[in-house]
């Protein structure tokens, strides 16, 4: 026999100290290969278990592991790495678990009772920035646990046809997981660089007798026209508590303008915006833009801070903020959003008028029909600002009707689908003073919003006499819109749900706009059908 043989120890003890054996005994010097059961720490090590040793296991058992580590690391990621012996990365990972679904919850802790704070979180430069930074390395941690998920399975042990099957959903799990995660953080990406570039900076303002007053202008400063005036002109009038929302239509040619006791204009301007028949409420934004800049020192648009003084003083509430919307871009925005449908009620040209320069009436290139129509950005754009053959009250209904198209198609659903356009189209065509830090409050109260009709209004017809914007009985108007405000509120509506039914409903029916019961009738001036319309 090859090999060194061992040679066994002499017996240290004296001779008279050893015992016989006797006949038939193994010498206790003697070498033998028995060893005994209980011997554990002599017994060789069973290599059987499938989890660790997939080698020993049979064709099944191996899929079956596979499929198990697999839907593990997708379920509990590092669930897989510490069943399956790599206990360091397993536990690393489980603690990453921990902290995220610890974080989830407080997310949606935070939705249900208070979304503010989260609105905040991922709307803000700083936090937003980090946030990102979270989901691309959560993103990378999870497609490098697939990785080693998938060297643990071993998928050269497996079958042909499981291999493929396991490879195929290893991919589509990192697909779904990692790939979501990055997405998720694209978007976030592109809210925070929206934002920045749409949203100012500052300290939020509270509500003004608890709402919120923003004026929304709609400016058109094409290449026929002599500086930047606004064409439309709207105040959005939300409760603070219950998201209630009236808008306020502001006509263009209103005349008399008052301002505020507060406003710098009140000194140039001490018995309101009356120099004559050229100083209607929209030529005040180019009056101060040229002449009047330096009484807003502080301010990266006076026309625009100009604009909100006269609107607070025309309704006698406080106008806390404004949102520009460039027409020349509000085709984009109609767009992105995936185009309004608006029911029609009169034919509408698109183009017609008079050519500011020449003096000679414009060529008609079409018209929109009457009836249910779904509008792209061009004939939406086209439906807001088309003056042939209609009124100036025609022109603003119709500009009531796409605004309140629009914020219907605002739902989060086309939102979450158009997210990338919306915010590219809306960097393009909005200014406002809006700071930052109020977007948690704001989308807090529109969600609200979303659960009641749109109340309008006007300072004008079909809500007065023609006559009003040249002739404006404000303190009539404020007492009129304080019953309005009222009612846009939960007590408000209950008060108005308990008056006597049949109140009278005003000229505006085509918009679907009842006057409210407490608010005096007044004579106005029915639509023609070119302004006539509603949302269906």
């Amino acid at each position: 026999m090859n090999g060194h043989i061992p040679r066994a120890e002499p017996d240290p003890r004296p001779p008279h100290h050893r015992s016989d054996p006797g006949p038939g005994a193994t010498p206790e010097d003697a070498v033998t290969a028995v060893r005994r059961a209980d011997d554990a720490s002599a017994s060789p090590p069973r290599l059987t278990d499938p989890l660790r040793h997939p080698q020993h296991a049979g064709e099944g058992t191996r899929a079956r592991r596979a499929w198990t580590l697999l839907l593990s690391t997708l379920v509990v990621p590092g669930s897989a790495q510490l069943v399956a012996g790599r206990r360091a990365t397993g536990r690393a990972a489980l603690k990453v678990d921990v902290v995220v679904w610890g974080a989830l919850v407080l997310a949606l802790v935070s939705l249900l009772l208070w979304r503010t704070p989260l609105i905040w979180f991922l709307t803000n430069s700083v936090t937003s920035l980090v946030l990102i930074a979270v989901l691309l390395g959560l993103a990378l941690g999870w497609a490098l646990l697939f990785f080693d998920t998938l060297r643990l399975i071993r998928p050269g042990l497996l079958a042909q046809r499981t291999r493929r099957a396991v490879a195929a959903a290893t991919v589509a799990l990192m697909l779904v997981t990692s790939g979501g995660l990055a997405y998720s953080a694209y978007l976030l990406s592109v809210t925070r660089g929206a934002v920045s570039d749409v949203f100012g900076g500052g300290l939020p303002f509270r509500p003004a007798d608890g709402r919120y007053n923003i004026l929304l202008m709609g400016t058109d400063s094409g290449e026929d026209r002599s500086g930047r005036r606004p064409d439309s002109m709207t105040v959005l009038s939300v409760d603070a508590d219950s998201g209630r929302t009236v808008t306020i239509s502001l006509p263009r040619n209103l005349q008399n303008a008052p301002f505020p006791e507060d406003s710098p204009l009140a000194e140039v301007y001490p018995e309101g915006f009356n120099c004559g028949d050229e100083c209607i409420l929209n030529a005040l934004y180019t009056d101060v833009t040229n002449n009047h800049a330096e009484l807003y020192p502080d301010a990266a648009d006076p026309g625009a801070e100009a604009m909100k003084d006269a609107a607070s003083g025309v309704l006698g509430i406080e106008v806390q903020a404004y949102a520009i919307v460039e027409m020349n871009g509000f085709e984009q925005l109609v767009d992105a959003l995936g185009g309004i449908t608006i029911d029609v009620g009169g034919r509408v040209p698109i183009g017609g008028g008079t050519d500011m320069v020449t003096g000679l009436p414009n060529e008609i290139f079409g018209y929109i029909e009457p009836g249910v129509q779904h509008l792209d950005g061009y004939h939406a754009l086209w439906y807001a600002r088309s003056r042939e053959g209609a009124t100036d009250y025609d022109r603003q209904a119709r500009q009531r009707c796409v605004q309140a198209a629009m914020l219907k198609q605002l739902n989060p659903v086309n939102v979450l689908a158009r997210f990338q356009d919306l915010a590219e189209s809306g960097t393009q065509v909005v200014e406002t003073d809006i700071p930052q830090s109020q977007i948690g409050s704001f989308v807090d109260v529109a969600l609200k919003a979303k659960e009641h009709e749109l109340v309008q209004f006007a300072a004008g017809p079909p809500y007065y006499d023609p006559s009003f914007p040249t002739y404006p009985d404000y303190d009539r108007l404020h007492e009129d819109l304080a019953r309005v405000l009222e009612e846009a509120t939960d007590r408000g509506a209950r008060d108005a749900e308990a008056l006597p039914r049949g109140a009278a409903v005003g000229p505006g029916v085509a918009m679907a706009v009842p006057i409210p019961a407490a608010l005096p009738r007044v004579p106005a001036e029915e639509l023609t059908p070119n302004g006539t319309c509603s949302v269906p």
